[in-house]
């Protein structure tokens, strides 16, 4: 595979510099000239490779949640990548539960940036197709591994309580800003294995 071109690298320069700006100043404060400050280009050099400021957030929220870089003359994002954000090593249930509320549950600069998006995302319908496919896409990872556990429910019990656990990790992520107990994540897994243990009680025959 050949080396990408320059015009390549400046572009992926200008959308890294994008991410770090929404980590430290929010999407109110990422501006062209913040985004430029932090690429270290002009911000007409900004504009030349990445477009203007809603072309650069698009293009940013396909890197951040799918780790590529789209072209600029496209009217919309092909994204190639599996739609999901569960890392590759979450083979089964628990290990995704282990992610969701280990290192994704932590209030780092990944988190300021994934609630930028949703925030611009309430604005840019392009934004907002990318953020819906990335939860989507990890609601059907989640529901894929939830019928490995559990191969005998239904397809829509596993989409249902997949949807579910999503919700709990998602909330515990935004309270983290307002909610500072140290039980919180723990109280948030407790409630997503109790979703995963209703697909086998449902299958569990009544007494009686």
């Amino acid at each position: 595979m050949g080396r990408p071109s320059v015009s390549a690298e400046r572009r992926r320069q200008v959308l890294e510099a994008a991410i770090r700006s929404l980590a430290a100043n929010g999407l109110a404060g990422t501006s062209l000239d913040r985004i430029a400050e932090e690429a270290g280009m002009a911000r007409g050099h900004i504009r030349h490779f990445a477009g203007n400021r809603d072309d650069i957030l698009t293009a940013a929220a396909v890197l951040f949640y799918f780790g590529e870089v789209p072209d600029l003359d496209t009217n919309g994002p092909v994204i190639s990548n599996a739609a999901s954000f569960l890392p590759e090593k979450a083979g089964t249930i628990a290990e995704a539960l282990d992610y969701l509320f280990g290192d994704f549950a932590e209030p780092d600069a990944e988190n300021t940036v994934a609630l930028a998006l949703v925030d611009a995302a309430r604005t840019n319908p392009r934004i907002h197709a990318i953020v819906l496919r990335a939860y989507t896409g990890s609601q059907n990872e989640l529901a894929a591994l939830l019928a490995q556990a559990c191969p005998e429910a239904a397809p829509a019990a596993c989409r249902n309580v997949a949807y579910g656990i999503l919700t709990i990790a998602l909330g515990n992520v935004f309270m983290a800003d307002i909610e500072v107990s140290s039980q919180r994540t723990a109280v948030a897994r407790q409630s997503a294995e109790l979703l995963v243990a209703t697909l086998s009680e449902t299958l569990s025959p009544r007494a009686g």
